[in-house]
């Protein structure tokens, strides 16, 4: 019955973490944790070993969605590897600090983060793009395929400085990190929406494999339920992926801002009060 649990969570989180460019991890670890640890479905579940399982799924989710992306030719590698660079100390740090939450508190400081997360989502759309950002760092440009330019761009000190403190949200929670790098791209480097998907899906696939290093070396990862979780995650991602490039995703986005909303309350209800 685990495995099964499991394998509904990793597809639904590959499919949603593909589609908004999210990663997938923004969705496995509340369920897992309400499945696992309130419910007592899935055996041995804690706060640790949700987030090692989460990032060892986001290297699979990352790889698919990137590979997709990829024969689109719509990833920028060049922005990526710079917001990887600055995420590796931050997720290194965020892991460490990750081994000594228990559950009440990590309930707690995840839900407030899945509330500052709703509200982003919520307020992206509505936010006017800031030019301040490409008008003094390195521009870049792109052709989408109605052949209309696109020019973005950012100072490559505070891109370092940004991912950064993504990165430490990614090794804390085991989340992507693209929840917060898709709105900022969009908003503050003015990103066209599928490049910047594209791009954050790349830096989640670099981000996990170091991220997950650091979660095997703490023996945060249960392999066991890593079985379905990678196929059916993959299988997700490759779904979002596709999806992403065929449908407006603005459905998506609103039915995950209220997910993220309810499952927000609830945790920091329990981490208050469970």
């Amino acid at each position: 019955m685990a495995y099964v649990i499991l394998a509904l969570i990793a597809l639904a989180s590959g499919v949603i973490g593909a589609l908004v460019g999210l990663g997938g991890g923004i969705i496995l670890v509340p369920l897992t944790l309400y499945f696992g640890a309130e419910l007592g479905w899935i055996e041995g579940i804690t706060p640790q070993k949700v987030v090692g399982l989460s990032v060892i799924m986001m290297i699979f989710t990352g790889l698919s969605s990137t590979l997709s992306h990829m024969k689109a030719k719509t990833v920028d590698y060049k922005s990526g590897l710079i917001f990887f660079a600055g995420s590796v100390p931050g997720t290194l740090i965020g892991a460490y600090v990750n081994k000594g939450l228990e559950i009440a508190s990590f309930n707690l400081y995840f839900g407030i983060l899945l509330i500052i997360l709703a509200t982003i989502l919520l307020v992206r759309d509505k936010v006017k793009p800031i030019h301040w950002f490409v008008d003094h760092g390195t521009k870049r440009t792109f052709i989408d395929p109605s052949g209309e330019s696109h020019v973005y761009g950012y100072p490559i000190w505070f891109a370092l400085l940004l991912t950064f403190g993504i990165g430490f949200a990614s090794g804390l929670f085991g989340i992507g990190g693209g929840s917060i790098l898709v709105p900022a791209m969009l908003i503050l480097f003015l990103f066209p929406p599928h490049v910047a998907v594209a791009t954050s899906m790349f830096m989640v696939f670099l981000s996990a494999i170091v991220n997950s290093i650091s979660h095997i070396y703490l023996g945060n990862v249960p392999w066991l339920y890593t079985l379905p979780v990678i196929p059916a995650a993959y299988l997700g991602a490759t779904l979002g992926s596709v999806l992403n490039r065929k449908m407006q995703s603005k459905t998506v986005v609103t039915m995950l801002r209220i997910i993220l909303l309810i499952i927000g309350i609830r945790s920091i209800i329990d981490g208050i009060w469970g």
